[in-house]
């Protein structure tokens, strides 16, 4: 184990009482002068990374944080500016403000905005449940609706609102980034759908119509609902059915249209 000075593990704990920071949030440059040395010179009795100053720190019963990676930073402060401003005003300037790193950082962990953008999507958006439920699907027809359409509703839900954000964004500008988003991930959309239908086609559960007319009238009826929902609230107070009910009536409604 490598060997830490004791002085060392003192500065950088009085910088980060002062700073009111965690110890891993400290940058080396400050506590190597609150040692009275240079930075090079204390990564040098570091063995060239901060990694031991961290584990001494740990051994002498303090926990030195830190925060979660850049791109873990980048990819929430992204879905955050989406939610309450649009994609408009997401751009990498901005995100790498908000998650308090380098923009040359967010070129290369994304390639660019564009990437940055897929990877929010990617996170927030209703791949990860559908992806998920393509690898251990449920038997029965019914199930299998009911929980595609809980995706798709989770998603549209999921906080930040990152969804209604680049569908709204799709929808007023055609060739802009939110179009761009959703275009990129149709492909692995469609794959996921696919394993889920394929075998009750095959089965002869499911009429054998093209597969992206099953999927419109999968995801269409939900997905528009979902979207109108807030304006539906705040126009009919009473009389409209729960997000549950409404599920449970498009999935319905779904297997009477298709199923054989």
């Amino acid at each position: 184990m490598f060997q830490v000075e004791q002085r060392l593990v003192a500065a950088a704990l009085a910088v980060a009482r002062a700073r009111g920071r965690d110890v891993a949030d400290v940058p080396l440059a400050e506590i190597a002068a609150a040692a009275s040395m240079s930075r090079s010179t204390l990564l040098r009795r570091l063995g060239g990374t901060r990694g031991p100053l961290d584990d001494a720190v740990r051994r002498a019963g303090v926990d030195p944080g830190g925060r979660p990676p850049a791109r873990e930073r980048a990819i929430a402060a992204a879905a955050s500016l989406i939610a309450e401003k649009g994609l408009g005003a997401t751009t990498l300037d901005a995100v790498a403000a908000a998650a308090d790193c380098a923009l040359p950082t967010l070129h290369g962990l994304f390639d660019g905005r564009d990437g940055l953008l897929a990877a929010v999507f990617d996170r927030y958006g209703p791949l990860p449940d559908l992806e998920a439920l393509a690898a251990d699907p449920p038997e029965e027809l019914c199930a299998l609706v009911r929980g595609v359409h809980r995706a798709i509703v989770t998603a549209f839900w999921r906080e930040p609102r990152v969804l209604p954000a680049i569908f709204a964004d799709a929808c007023g500008r055609p060739s802009g980034p939110g179009h761009a988003v959703l275009e990129a991930m149709v492909p692995r959309l469609t794959e996921s759908l696919r394993a889920l239908l394929s075998p009750h086609i095959a089965a002869g559960r499911l009429q054998p119509l093209p597969l992206p007319v099953l999927v419109h009238l999968l995801l269409g009826p939900i997905a528009t609902h979902v979207l109108l929902r807030p304006t539906l609230e705040a126009t009919q107070r009473e009389g409209l059915p729960s997000v549950d009910e409404i599920t449970e009536a498009l999935a319905d409604a779904y297997l009477r249209a298709v199923s054989r």
